[in-house]
């Protein structure tokens, strides 16, 4: 008995969303729809084929093209199932009319379903035919429910191993969208088309598409979170480094609290950013709390580049090499060799005011056929490209390094409080675009003068 009130609560939940969804079509109020949604997403772990079964009788009706179809798509009950089911209570009829976005609605949930059930083949066959039914509607109620859909539409063909299939349909959705105004739509499907191009290592087009497409104002803070994401790690193999590191920033700071796995993949990137701008990122950053572990691969390795050894880095690079490339920033790390080497003088030139080349090669760890050589090379790129101040005394190849002044008579102080300070006014700029009012503040002042 305690089986079937369980079974019997979530099912009155669902008719809950129903109705909220009914009414929200009707009165064209989409917060009702962003309710619903979120109801949606705390009964998704405790749904059943019992439960979404009783569902579609109700929502749709047991004669329905519609019903027939997504039941197909649900696999059998199980023997407990089938014990414990219960018929959805009918205290007052369904309307006989079906809006439009309740429909969707129940395609929504079966495909969460079949998701999460990973029954992958079965997920794209009713994502594929949602996708079909709601390009016919152009309802602004519907707009939040299309946006999911395309989420879980793209991210059925992504777990089946076909996500290159769909990209000529996201191209046209994003169309389709564009044309209709949907904003949600058009923010949720420019990510997915980054998200699409970036899994196949397609930087230039989706650097194309990101330039191009249509920027719209952020109404969904995920999807902004994700569009910073995706555009740092764009700038990031585009070498444009200063914008990389500005978006995963962002990306970390406005994302939830519990998007620990979101927040774990933009600090990743965030590091291997900040290492290569010759910056070392705060200690705190290793320390977060439930991202220690995971971050402990980046943390030897900012070890590595802050000590300026070569031959830790190599350690590191072999010992962590299936997590980078699980992470895809093993290019990334290639690219840290200039910079170990460049700290690495940096600290030589503090500690010696005189060095020979070759004791330079031996502490540089130079593994090359000729490493005085290059290791005259690099001291002279360094001093050109303002990373020591010092000279060099080709005659008798000694590294002489000039005393040390002032850091204060300097400009670099200047620079420091000039990047903290934008910061600041910029954080303080997108926290006052990001201020919402209601929507009808005009017409209750108007009444109450």
């Amino acid at each position: 008995m305690t089986a079937q009130l369980i079974l019997l609560y979530y099912k009155l939940d669902l008719k809950e969303i129903a109705s909220l969804i009914e009414s929200g079509a009707n009165t064209s109020e989409v917060r009702k729809i962003y309710k619903a949604m979120r109801l949606t997403m705390k009964l998704r772990r405790k749904l059943k084929v019992s439960i979404l079964s009783a569902f579609l009788n109700y929502a749709l009706g047991p004669v329905s093209e519609v019903h027939a179809q997504l039941s197909s798509y649900l696999p059998q009950q199980d023997k407990y199932d089938t014990q414990v089911d219960v018929e959805m209570p009918a205290t007052e009829a369904h309307s006989k009319h079906l809006v439009p976005e309740l429909e969707i609605y129940c395609y929504l949930l079966v495909l969460i379903f079949l998701i999460d059930q990973k029954k992958y083949n079965e997920a794209k066959a009713c994502s594929s035919k949602s996708i079909v039914s709601l390009k016919n509607m152009n309802n602004r109620t519907a707009d939040v429910l299309a946006s999911k859909l395309y989420f879980y539409y793209s991210l059925s063909y992504e777990f089946a191993g076909d996500f290159a299939e769909i990209r000529g349909n996201l191209l046209a959705l994003y169309q389709i969208a564009t044309v209709r105004h949907n904003k949600l739509s058009q923010e949720t499907l420019i990510n997915l088309l980054l998200r699409n191009y970036l899994h196949y290592n397609l930087y230039d087009q989706a650097e194309k598409f990101r330039s191009k497409a249509h920027c719209v104002d952020a109404l969904s803070n995920q999807q902004l979170c994700r569009y910073l994401l995706y555009q740092g790690k764009i700038k990031t193999i585009q070498l444009d480094y200063t914008d990389a590191k500005d978006s995963l920033l962002q990306a970390v700071q406005k994302s939830p609290v519990t998007a620990v796995g979101f927040q774990i993949q933009c600090n990743k990137w965030a590091i291997i950013v900040q290492l290569l701008l010759g910056e070392i990122p705060e200690r705190t950053v290793f320390t977060q709390k439930r991202m220690e572990k995971s971050l402990r691969p980046y943390f030897e390795l900012t070890n590595a580049v802050r000590v300026g050894d070569l031959e830790l880095l190599r350690t590191v690079a072999v010992k962590f090499s299936s997590t980078f490339s699980q992470d895809r920033t093993s290019n990334l790390i290639v690219r840290l060799r200039h910079n170990v080497i460049r700290t690495g003088l940096r600290n030589i030139s503090t500690a010696y005011s005189r060095i020979s080349l070759a004791d330079i090669a031996k502490k540089l760890n130079l593994d090359s056929e000729h490493p005085v050589d290059d290791a005259e090379n690099l001291v002279a790129k360094a001093i050109r490209d303002g990373a020591i101040d010092a000279t060099i005394d080709h005659a008798n190849r000694w590294l002489v390094s000039k005393a040390t002044g002032d850091v204060y008579s300097t400009n670099e102080p200047q620079i420091a409080f000039n990047s903290r300070i934008a910061f600041c006014l910029n954080m303080h700029n997108e926290a006052v675009h990001a201020l919402r009012f209601p929507q009808n503040l005009s017409n209750k002042q108007s009444v109450a003068t």
